[in-house]
């Protein structure tokens, strides 16, 4: 069995933005020689979030509206009780909770298997700080 850790840092300077990462996945898929096998991709803050997707601006723009109409950002300690810690990134707790936490991807022939227009995307929710990605690639 081979395996591969990579750790990406990402440093979004906004507060919410979608950054493609496919290929610094498969870069790492293809560097830990794993021809069949499995890619986790995690986000390791729990304002940040890791998703498959089509890399479509208008679906991207349709996702930030839609996160903002469910979870708004609001740094006021009223609407969300996490910002009385003196936090004001309760929204985007809320954000990641929707957008998720991982994916798995299979390894095949070297390859991340995808779907027609699959991408690996990381999103951030509560941006301006460098954060972390795990990158783990287990298999033959």
């Amino acid at each position: 069995m081979k395996s591969l850790t990579r750790r990406l840092t990402l440093n979004v300077p906004q507060r919410m933005g979608f950054v493609n990462i496919t290929r610094e996945v498969q870069d790492a898929v293809a560097e830990s020689g794993v021809r069949e096998g499995l890619c986790l991709v995690n986000a390791m803050h729990i304002t940040a979030s890791v998703f498959i997707n089509d890399d479509e601006p208008g679906l991207h723009e349709d996702y930030r509206r839609w996160l903002e109409e469910l979870a708004p950002f609001d740094p006021s300690p009223e609407r969300y009780r996490h910002n009385r810690t003196g936090e004001d990134n309760g929204d985007a707790h809320h954000k990641r909770q929707l957008m998720g936490r991982e994916v798995v991807v299979a390894v095949t022939d070297g390859r991340l298997d995808f779907g027609p227009w699959e991408q690996i995307f990381y999103g951030e929710f509560d941006g301006r700080r460098p954060k972390r990605v795990l990158v783990k690639i287990i298999g033959e």
